[in-house]
């Protein structure tokens, strides 16, 4: 189960028909949530969002739920930025 689960697949064909251009490919959903490409696939794996097609041509996603997901923000934000880092840096002390 998705955080961040598509809706259901006429609601999304219907909305294709009336026109709106909410499906994405793996770059148009990063510039949806301003972030790298990598992110979505690392939120794809950790189960935050998943692909509404998956194949030959790529994956594409519903970019509203990309927005949302986006919204949503991380699990842990640490109060020092630099806690966060895993550079040698962090071990001299």
């Amino acid at each position: 189960m998705v955080a961040y689960p598509n809706p259901d697949g006429l609601e999304i064909h219907f909305a294709q028909v009336a026109g709106n251009r909410d499906i994405g490919d793996l770059w148009e959903a990063a510039r949806e949530a301003e972030v790298k490409p990598g992110t979505i696939r690392v939120w794809i794996t950790r189960g935050k969002i998943e692909p509404i097609l998956d194949g030959e041509a790529g994956q594409y996603f519903h970019l509203p739920t990309i927005r949302a997901a986006a919204e949503g923000g991380a699990k842990h934000i640490p109060a020092d930025p630099a806690a966060n880092s895993r550079g040698p840096h962090a071990h001299a002390a």
